[in-house]
């Protein structure tokens, strides 16, 4: 068995080669990732159109659809056999609160997750002139705890790291899952011919400051490994919805 790489950056992504170069010290690595860049498409799964594989070296494979779909291929089609771990990442750029419902790079991991396989999905904190090193080295040695202690069931790892080199970062906490506070992100303009267009994230994002979230564990500079679990229930508001009444079927005359 092998540990599966991917990413929603695309397969050329520098953040994905450095996280192969570190993995490959682990365990032999393979490669299913998208051809192109496909940041925030959630877990989409393309069903409405072939998909298309195409190698790209020794166990490196592009496929043109989503992160999901390479999991997907990756575990019933590709690898000769189940991989021991999933490692989605590096992505460029956090991965906080809210925002993992839309990213690619964590729902690689929750579809591995789904399949029943351990994954890790890895972000570097930033917007531009990433330095991959110290979210290459900790994606590693986390790596080798899950492989040797495996994880909760139905339970991936969701790591943000600080941006920096690895002796800037203070360490690493375990953290819950914070709170985005999202301002005006749709951005209206006028194209040559007079019609207006949008572009969706135009805004200034901020976050609540609460303290044992990921938001705040990075930045006081520490690594954040949020447990993310896949049961979405809101188990807390069961017992206040219970006392609802729905009159369904309506009443016949």
């Amino acid at each position: 068995m092998a540990i599966l790489v991917s990413n929603d950056d695309g397969v050329s992504a520098a953040g994905l080669q450095a996280l192969v170069a570190a993995l490959e010290a682990v365990d032999e690595v393979w490669v299913v990732a998208p051809d192109r860049n496909q940041s925030a498409v959630s877990h989409a799964l393309t069903l409405h159109r072939p998909l298309r594989i195409e190698p790209v070296g020794e166990r490196r494979f592009a496929v043109d659809g989503t992160p999901t779909d390479c999991i997907n291929l990756a575990v019933n089609a590709i690898l000769p056999e189940r991989p021991r771990l999933v490692v989605s990442g590096i992505n460029h750029g956090a991965n906080l609160g809210d925002d993992v419902t839309y990213s690619g790079t964590v729902s690689a991991a929750m579809e591995a997750t789904l399949l029943g396989v351990p994954a890790i999905a890895v972000s570097l904190v930033g917007t531009d002139a990433f330095e991959f090193t110290a979210a290459a080295q900790f994606s590693q040695a986390l790596a080798k705890v899950v492989l040797r202690e495996g994880l909760p069931p139905d339970t991936l790892l969701n790591v943000n790291v600080p941006p920096g080199p690895p002796e800037a970062i203070k360490g690493y906490l375990l953290t819950r899952q914070g709170k985005r506070r999202y301002s005006d992100v749709i951005v209206e303009k006028v194209d040559p011919r007079g019609k207006k267009y949008y572009w969706i994230g135009g805004g200034e994002l901020d976050y609540v400051a609460a303290e044992g979230t990921d938001f705040a564990a990075v930045h006081s500079g520490y690594i954040s490994i949020t447990p993310l679990h896949l049961d979405l229930t809101n188990y807390a508001s069961l017992q206040r919805l219970a006392k609802l009444h729905v009159p369904w079927p309506e009443p016949r005359a």
